[in-house]
């Protein structure tokens, strides 16, 4: 693993070159203007002037403010919520740079919204996450950079190189300073999340536990069964996404149930909707850390058992290499 990743602090001081940067743009939307600054700190580079705003009618405007032809463009804006408003920045930040003739549009996106939405759930339904692929390629994007896409198979959806980055590393380097390898039992929530939670216990030489459950309706999860034993064990839980926080509560809930010591859940992105702050914070879970692909609203600072882990290294070394045409991949080998 590089050794960027590894090192306990989170500053600028990871890049090794600064120099090697080579036309390169960084321009930042409004949904997590946190995360794009501290990207910006880490390679160095200021972030472009530019309105990104709102008409009365709550249409939205961009402006850029900076001669931008002919640079490497880099995109930052997650779609979360309110994901309508942020797609719609999105788009039209990407085609104003398309217009003043940037040489390449790099959408950044660590959190790819719509991506729960890959397949026709059912009759005359749409394909959203293939949509919104199509949206971002037809206002201009040459390549698109994320985090932790829900479904691997939705960068097939995009006709342009598309970079799905994984926290894992971020993930395991929390888990070494703040738990340690000792007693250690990875949990995957549910079955589908075996192979996330598998080639996290590897990179731990953990165990793997998987809870089994029954999805009555969305939103709403009923614990079924543990397959493996959890009895003393200190178990960490692992999922992509985090919205009602039900699935991760009744595994929590599960688990202690079945004699766990303590459990503890990870996740890349926290969506927590309607009330799962509240849900988490009177559940059995120590903690529940998130990265900051979505930004920290003031509640969930509030909960006292939340915390924030930053990706912004991952994603501004990857932003360099791609500037630099070196391997991305190289990062997780």
């Amino acid at each position: 693993m590089p050794e960027f990743l590894w090192r306990s602090g989170q500053t600028a001081d990871f890049m090794t070159d600064a120099n090697d940067i080579r036309g390169m743009k960084l321009l930042a939307g409004n949904s997590n203007r946190e995360l794009a600054v501290k990207i910006a700190q880490y390679l160095k580079l200021p972030i472009t002037k530019a309105q990104v705003r709102r008409f009365a009618d709550m249409e939205v405007s961009v402006e850029i403010q900076e001669n931008v032809r002919g640079e490497d463009i880099f995109v930052i804006q997650s779609t979360s919520f309110p994901a309508n408003d942020n797609v719609m920045e999105l788009l039209l930040m990407i085609d104003a740079l398309r217009r003043a003739s940037a040489r390449r549009i790099t959408a950044v996106i660590p959190y790819f919204g719509y991506a729960r939405q890959d397949r026709k759930a059912g009759p005359r339904t749409p394909i959203s996450a293939k949509l919104l692929a199509n949206l971002i390629t037809e206002a201009g994007a040459g390549r698109v950079l994320t985090v932790d896409l829900h479904a691997g198979q939705i960068q097939g959806f995009f006709d342009i190189p598309t970079d799905n980055l994984f926290a894992a590393p971020v993930i395991v380097r929390d888990i070494l300073e703040h738990i340690g390898r000792d007693n250690l039992m990875i949990i995957s929530p549910d079955v589908g999340g075996v192979v996330r939670a598998r080639a996290l216990a590897k990179r731990l030489g953990a165990d793997l536990a998987i809870v089994d459950k029954r999805r009555e309706r969305a939103g709403e999860s009923e614990v079924m069964n543990i397959i493996g034993d959890v009895s003393g064990r200190f178990c960490i839980l692992v999922d992509d996404i985090v919205d009602s926080g039900g699935t991760i509560c009744n595994a929590a809930d599960a688990l202690i149930g079945q004699g766990a010591k303590a459990v503890c859940a990870y996740a890349t992105h926290g969506v927590f909707s309607g009330g799962a702050l509240a849900r988490i914070k009177e559940s059995k879970l120590d903690s529940m850390v998130v990265t900051d692909s979505i930004a920290a609203t003031d509640e969930m600072r509030a909960c006292p058992k939340f915390r924030s882990i930053s990706i912004a290294p991952l994603i501004g070394e990857a932003m360099r290499r791609i500037n630099n045409e070196e391997s991305v991949s190289s990062l997780f080998d």
